[in-house]
């Protein structure tokens, strides 16, 4: 027999062992490969670890990926720091991960790289993308922060090397949480201003975890889909993020952004120079060729007398040649003229006329002959037929006269009026039928007697057979 104390429901029996297995057994480090990796809509992801001899399921709720700056993939060799359980629901032995790390590449180097691949692949480091920064700047905007030495050291630069340009800062914190969309922010406010020629996106220098804002895809994306062109100069020459990828132009350093952003006022004078060196030398020597040119053509020029006599004599030809014209159109028109005039006299349109009304007439007359013909023809074939229908009427009702007699002659006789005038009656009983036999009629029963000339009404005081 079995004690009833040491049965357990299987709830009650996976309650124990979960406690069991999670106070005896440490949270710890595990290592091993990403595999069967699910990310439900949930948020949580859950995934297998495993090495070249087993498994175990691990999940990692969402609020536990707040510091993972990478993706997770299969095949990916990670260290997971993770506490084991028991999912009584399944009854399933799993790992819940505190914290996951890559192995060998740290944490935001893989998510560097990750996010690199990504883009690069997505085309948003193509060449054919970058914008040409403009050979004319009158307004350069400037996303940064206003309390560090970038934004002083850009306005000092621009101040000696080009201070015809105004700059406008747009004011952004630059490290830590949420920084990444305060720099979009603050991208897409000055793009949407329609004020700067050129954008400097700029931040001193600072570890890759000081850097990181500029390394997140939101960013990213926003500087790939602004229409002013862009100049990165985040950290130092040797740091290299994200948004120096996607931008127009890369700059070492905030001071050489403001050097590539604006020209040198100093070599715009030199060049200043040169230019207008050379268009007084042009306009020298384009007016000593043009006068030359006009001493030629004063050469060729004619007197004003002897250009109006010239014109006078053509003038001249010019009107008895058009008087000889006009005369010979004038005596062709008059010849084409009377041509057509005996043309048209001789295909008048009267003669038709009067001989389409002759035919109509004679048409007419034609009609109305056919027409008496025929109202004459039908008029006698009505009369005869007319006649006949009378006299087929009268044969017709002669003959059903006749009929109509000989069957009231046939009637009579079978008649029993006739039959009563002979001395003959006719009895029925007091419900109408006629009594042919005793058999129908009882004692003391009223019966009608029909005569020739009336009925008899009796009541039945005795019966006989014969």
């Amino acid at each position: 027999m079995f004690n009833l104390d040491e049965i357990y429901s299987v709830s009650d029996f996976l309650s124990l062992c979960n406690k069991t297995v999670e106070d005896n057994i440490p949270v710890c480090w595990l290592q091993g490969e990403i595999s069967n990796l699910a990310r439900p809509a949930s948020g949580h992801w859950y995934f297998s670890l495993k090495d070249k001899k087993t498994q175990v399921r691990c999940a990692l709720f969402r609020l536990n990926q707040r510091n993972i700056k990478f993706t997770p993939e299969n095949g990916l060799e990670v260290l997971v720091r993770a506490a084991p359980t028991l999912y009584a629901a399944r009854g399933d032995f799993q790992l819940i991960v505190q914290q996951i790390e890559p192995m060998g590449a740290g944490n935001l180097n893989l998510a560097f790289e990750q996010l690199k691949n990504k883009l690069a692949d997505e085309a948003l480091f193509d060449p054919i993308h970058k914008k040409p920064l403009p050979e004319i700047v009158n307004t350069i905007g400037v996303v940064s922060s206003s309390t560090g030495a970038v934004i002083q050291d850009i306005i000092r630069i621009l101040n000696k090397r080009y201070p015809f340009a105004q700059i406008l800062l747009f004011d952004s914190v630059v490290q830590g949480e949420g920084s990444a969309q305060k720099l979009a922010q603050a991208l897409e406010a000055a793009d949407r201003s329609n004020r700067c020629d050129v954008i400097i996106l700029a931040r001193g220098g600072g570890s890759l975890e000081d850097l990181w804002a500029f390394n997140e895809e939101s960013l990213a994306r926003v500087i790939f889909n602004t229409n002013t062109p862009i100049i990165s100069a985040i950290g130092h020459e040797t740091d290299t993020t994200i948004a120096d990828f996607v931008a127009d132009v890369r700059a070492p350093t905030p001071s050489a952004a403001a050097m590539l952003a604006a020209p040198d006022r100093l070599e715009l004078l030199s060049n200043l120079k040169k230019l207008s060196s050379l268009m007084r030398q042009y306009t020298t020597q384009n007016l000593q060729r043009k006068q030359a040119q006009l001493n030629q053509l004063k050469s060729n020029v004619t007197t004003p007398e002897k250009t109006l006599n010239y014109l006078s004599q053509q003038l001249d030809y010019l009107t008895r040649q058009l008087t000889l014209d006009m005369t010979h159109k004038i005596a062709n028109s008059e010849s084409s003229l009377v041509t057509l005039h005996a043309t048209l006299k001789q295909h008048s349109p009267q003669a038709h006329i009067r001989h389409a009304i002759e035919l109509n007439n004679l048409s007419a007359n034609q009609l109305n002959r056919q027409i008496n013909d025929a109202i004459n023809h039908n008029t006698n074939a009505l009369t005869l037929l007319n006649t006949r229908l009378k006299n087929a009427t009268t044969q017709w009702l002669n003959h059903y006269k006749n009929s109509l007699a000989t069957h009231a002659n046939a009637l009579g006789h079978l008649s029993p009026l006739s039959t009563l005038s002979r001395g003959y009656s006719i009895t029925t009983s007091a419900k109408g039928g006629v009594l042919t036999s005793i058999a129908g009629i009882n004692s003391k029963q009223t019966i009608s007697t029909r005569l020739i000339d009336g009925v008899i009404y009796s009541k039945v005081e005795k019966i006989e057979k014969n």
